[in-house]
């Protein structure tokens, strides 16, 4: 991003991790509590706008609105935003963030014609080793191919979990290049489990298991806890998104095969959220975006509670059944 801020910008695609750091790096160029965090699906286009024009504490400091999903916004909501850019207001950036959006999608064509900046970066669906050598580079080291490929078997497709490991192997090699026997040496496989521990736990309203999925990625992480029980939120409130989404389909009479063409997702992984989204109301799916939000307000500062603290917390609100909150 260039040193002056835009008025929006468009950070959005399948490359999730790139995306997140985008948008944490925006984020940290305004004070805490002059960041507002919303979800489209929460959220209309107008409403969008009256949250840039409202005037603020940090009305002369800089507001940022960041607006998650916007994928999911309709024709009407994409001209309210598009009318707003024609003269947005002065100390505020907007920042829309999504799923798999094209050049020429109609949000996209509104921000550019704002003079705002588009951010798409797709991770590459069939070439995914050629992502992670790439993911090495930026972080100014060299992995061999064998590395790489040994890397995908051991932690899976899952970018985060790439993410992850690809920071600890660079920072670990100290310039030198990685071969597989260092990845063989210094990565436990772990392919495809933790993520889905957690998020099937959440689905299944299993507040037990919630926890053990939290508690072992802690665990097998070996970041601080801090990163990664941001990473644990960040994986949440993307999966209750797409549950959010996949619930909204099922209400139109959409069947999961259908869905995952709209998804642009496995049959497999689909009918995953479809029967997750049937175990919450569709103002309990709200109701815990909100209070992924609070938490990730509380691990920037926003609370003096331990951070493992907070996370528990949240975990256990926005997964026991309404019998169990009724009866505490």
């Amino acid at each position: 991003m260039a040193d002056e801020l835009k008025p929006a910008y468009l950070i959005a695609g399948t490359d999730r991790p790139k995306i997140d750091r985008a948008v944490d790096r925006l984020r940290r160029r305004f004070a805490v509590d002059a960041v507002e965090l919303h979800a489209a699906a929460d959220l209309s286009g107008a409403d969008a706008v009256a949250a840039c024009n409202a005037l603020g504490l940090f009305a002369d400091e800089g507001r940022l609105i960041v607006v998650e999903g916007v994928e999911g916004w309709k024709a009407d909501d994409v001209k309210e935003v598009a009318a707003y850019l024609k003269a947005p207001a002065p100390v505020t950036t907007l920042a829309l963030v999504g799923g798999e959006l094209k050049k020429d999608a109609p949000i996209a064509k509104a921000v550019h014609s704002g003079k705002g900046e588009l951010l798409l970066w797709d991770a590459p669906q069939r070439a995914l080793q050629k992502w992670v050598s790439e993911q090495f580079a930026l972080h100014g080291a060299k992995a061999a191919p064998d590395a790489c490929r040994m890397l995908l078997e051991r932690i899976g497709e899952d970018l985060y979990d790439l993410s992850s490991e690809i920071d600890k192997l660079s920072t670990w090699a100290r310039g030198d290049e990685l071969g597989a026997e260092d990845v063989d040496r210094l990565v436990a496989a772990r392919a495809e489990t933790t993520n889905f521990e957690l998020t099937d736990a959440w689905g299944a309203r299993d507040v037990v298991g919630v926890l053990e999925a939290s508690e072992g990625m802690l665990e097998r992480s070996g970041d601080p806890y801090s990163k990664t029980i941001a990473r644990a939120a960040g994986i949440l409130t993307s999966h209750i998104a797409r549950v959010r989404r996949a619930q909204a389909l099922e209400s139109q009479g959409i069947a999961a095969k259908d869905a995952a063409v709209t998804l642009k997702a496995h049959p497999f992984y689909v009918g995953k959220l479809y029967s997750q989204g049937r175990n919450f109301t569709t103002e309990e799916l709200r109701s815990a975006t909100v209070r992924l939000a609070e938490l990730d307000h509380a691990l920037k500062g926003g609370s003096r509670l331990p951070t493992e603290l907070e996370l528990e917390r949240a975990l256990v609100e926005i997964t026991e059944p309404p019998a169990l909150q009724a009866s505490r």
